[in-house]
Parts: structure tokens; C-alpha cells; sequence
């Protein structure tokens, strides 16, 4: 029997919003709601997969645990996946809230640990992971998942790692023609257009920084949104009004990708890596901006061996 249109919106608005997935790098009530797209951008070595396992684990967390209780498909363009070191964040999540860490408690026994076991082994299987070695894979893949969206409600977040993986190789097999040049990740974006708006879903995609913004350090005092500057002629993508949003709020945060993701983008979080160091470990800087707002709002945090630290 068909999905009527009206059995098709009551399944849809079931799905789990995000919006309080992490309050201190949004904005208040400006977090991801349902069909949002957002862009964790900047240099290697800046924390945004880090950033990427603390919001998963966030999402893959029991709601009686301090979850969202969601899950999550990750796209690994990049071949980094560390089963591990999400696992190493699950672990002491759940050892922070744990009687004894809050004090409400005797320390843990055997019953209560193997509860723990049992609890990140089912925290992963809300895990699903997809790997890509071109742009073309990653099309495909993305037109295969729209079956999992279909079909499961509680499947809530798309995360790219990273949606630029592809941008060079791209690059040099399309020749001098840009449109060729840009062809996959133009059909990538419009399918997650698509797949955002039909079945309100969440995306997070990370992409790493090469174009360099010489306006920077004047903007950087700003607290306002400025336009980027403009592409020279030989850049792979031009400057659209939707990427004339993002305020240059460090040196590397210039938008390069094709003018249909930049026209997609909500909400964009710009990475970089500070001079200040705490407890010997680096301080690295995210600086949030979106759609709804016209400010930025800035976040520090180091990196711990059990995850995010935020000052």
C-alpha cells in the first residue's frame, strides 16, 4: 500500500530536531533545525572532526543519558574515521554522568559497568558509516541513502567528512572548463537539497580551507556579517549574495565550493587554531555564524584525551 501525502508529513514531523544539539557554539535558538545544512570549515588540524565525534556523540547518546537518542549516517570522503576515539568520547560521557562522578552515588560495580558496555554498544548501532574515493562515488552513495531517510524515522543526521575531500581531483579532470570542473559536487548539493527539504534531515559537512582571505584582519574587529572577496577570474566558483553572509572572521575562511552549496549553507562554523595554550594543551577557536542572525558568536576549546573542553 502507497504512503498517502498526509501519512508521509505526520512521519516526517516525528523526526528529532536538533536545535539544542550544542548551545555553546550556536546561537541561542539558532542551532540546526530540521533541513539545515551546516559547514564546519577551516585548515587541517583545526578540531573540526573533533568537533564532528562530540556532536555525534551528542546524538547518539539515550535521551535518559543526556542524549538526543538520534541517528547518524557518516559519509568518510577522507578515510579518517577513528572508531576508537568516538568510542574513548562515549566512554567518559558516560563516566561524567555517572552516580559517582556526580556524587550521587557509591563508586561503580561490575553490573553497572557492563550497563555501560551495553549502553555504547547500543549508542552504535545508531551509527552508520559510508565510505567515498571520488565525487562520483559520493553521488551515488548519497542517491542509495535516500532509501535509509525513507525508511527511518529516527535517522536524523548526514554528516560529510569532508564534502571538499574531491575539490583538486575535480579540479584537474575537468579541465579549463569550470562547469565540468564542478559538475559532481553541483548534482551532490542539489541532491542534498532535496533530501533535506523531503525528509528533514540535518547535514554537517566539513570542508578544509585553501582559499585565502587578504580582508581578514580588518574584518576580524567586526561583528557584523561582510561580504568575501571577490574570486579572481581563473577561481572554480564566483561569489553569490548567500556567500556575501559569512563575515571573515579568520584568514582561511574564504567559500570556494560551487554556488549551489554556498546558496545551501545555514549555518557555517569557522575553525582555527590560537596561540594560547591551557594546561600545555592548545586552545583552538570556533566562530559560529548563520542565516537568522547577523552576528557571530565565538567559542574556545581544547581538546582532551575524553573529548571537548570548552572555556
Amino acid at each position: 500500500m502507497s504512503e498517502t501525502g498526509a501519512q508521509l508529513f505526520a512521519r516526517l514531523e516525528g523526526r528529532r530536531c536538533l536545535k539544542d544539539i550544542e548551545p555553546q557554539i550556536f546561537p541561542e535558538e539558532c542551532g540546526p533545525s530540521r533541513g539545515d545544512i551546516v559547514e564546519l570549515h577551516g585548515t587541517e588540524g583545526t578540531a573540526k572532526t573533533e568537533m564532528l565525534y562530540h556532536l555525534i556523540v551528542r546524538c547518539l547518546l539515550p535521551a535518559n543519558r543526556g542524549g538526543l537518542e538520534v541517528e547518524v549516517m557518516f559519509v568518510d570522503t577522507d578515510y579518517h574515521f577513528d572508531t576508537l576515539r568516538l568510542v574513548t568520547i562515549l566512554e567518559a560521557r558516560l563516566a561524567q554522568q555517572s552516580p559517582e562522578a556526580t556524587g550521587e552515588g557509591s563508586p561503580k560495580e561490575g553490573a553497572e559497568e557492563d550497563d555501560d558496555e551495553e549502553t555504547v554498544k547500543a549508542c552504535l548501532r545508531r551509527l552508520f558509516v559510508v565510505h567515498c574515493g571520488s565525487s562520483a562515488q559520493m553521488l551515488l552513495s548519497l542517491h542509495y541513502l535516500e532509501s535509509w531517510f525513507s525508511s527511518r524515522l529516527a535517522l536524523g543526521l548526514l554528516v560529510l567528512d569532508s564534502i571538499s575531500a574531491f575539490y583538486w581531483q575535480d579540479r584537474c579532470s575537468g579541465g579549463e572548463s569550470v562547469p565540468r570542473q564542478e559538475a559532481n559536487l553541483r548534482k551532490c548539493a542539489q541532491l542534498l537539497d532535496r533530501l533535506c527539504r523531503d525528509y528533514s534531515i540535518v547535514v554537517f559537512a566539513t570542508v578544509h580551507a585553501i582559499m585565502r582571505n587578504y580582508g581578514s584582519s580588518e574584518a576580524a574587529n567586526n561583528t557584523a556579517p561582510r561580504p568575501c572577496d571577490e574570486p579572481s577570474p581563473s577561481s572554480s566558483s564566483s561569489s553569490t549574495p548567500n556567500s556575501r553572509r559569512w563575515s571573515s572572521v579568520v584568514d582561511f575562511d574564504k567559500p570556494y565550493l560551487c554556488r549551489v552549496w554556498q546558496r545551501l549553507v545555514t549555518q557555517r562554523l569557522v575553525f582555527s587554531k590560537t596561540d594560547v595554550l591551557k594546561d600545555k594543551r592548545p586552545v583552538f577557536s570556533v566562530a559560529c555564524t548563520t542565516t537568522r542572525t547577523r552576528g557571530v558568536k565565538r567559542s574556545s576549546f581544547c581538546l582532551t584525551d575524553s573529548g571537548m573542553q570548552f572555556l
